[in-house]
Parts: structure tokens; C-alpha cells; sequence
């Protein structure tokens, strides 16, 4: 992952709701109406946060069936919890694989 991906994903992860929307998606696919629900949000706002963690490729939209679910792409919130530790141990974090 390069330092601009990692960058636009740690940014997208500093907001407690999106690191709630990514969990909930990591245990299983969830529709948007589920997330509402999970959150206590407005769906406005939901579907915001939503935007911003497809766009940065840590949630993924699937069509199953006549809806459309959220699911997290495991591999690169993997991958940023990769490249966090590799700062951790005193390495810029970029360039360590992934997405």
C-alpha cells in the first residue's frame, strides 16, 4: 500500500462511526438500513460515511439478490493494521504489501 492509500484510509478510520460501520461489516454483510439502525443516525449520514469508506476501499458494496450489501474487504483493513504496527516498530508503514 503507498503512503497516499494508507493516508486516505487512517483519515477514513479516525471517525468513531466509520470504525463501527467497518466492524459490523467484518462480521457479516449488512445492508444500509441495518447500519442506520446500528448507528442511530440519520440515513443521510450513514450513507456519508458509508461513501467515504467505499471510496477508500475498506467496505465494498455487493448486489445479493434485490439488495445491496456492505461487506468490509478484510485484506485491506488487514493491510492497514499492518502498515500501523510497522509504524509501531519504527517503520514509515507504506510499501509493506496489501492494497
Amino acid at each position: 500500500m503507498d503512503e497516499a492509500a494508507l493516508d486516505e484510509r487512517l483519515r477514513a478510520l479516525a471517525h468513531p462511526v466509520r470504525r463501527q460501520l467497518v466492524v459490523a461489516c467484518l462480521g457479516a454483510p449488512r445492508a444500509a438500513g441495518e447500519l442506520v439502525e446500528l448507528t442511530g443516525l440519520a440515513p443521510a449520514s450513514v450513507s456519508e460515511h458509508l461513501k467515504v469508506l467505499r471510496k477508500t476501499g475498506l467496505l465494498v458494496l455487493e448486489p445479493r439478490g434485490r439488495f445491496r450489501m456492505y461487506v468490509a474487504d478484510a485484506a485491506v483493513v488487514a493491510a492497514v493494521g499492518a502498515a500501523v504496527g510497522a509504524i509501531a516498530r519504527g517503520g514509515s508503514g507504506a510499501g509493506n504489501g496489501g492494497h
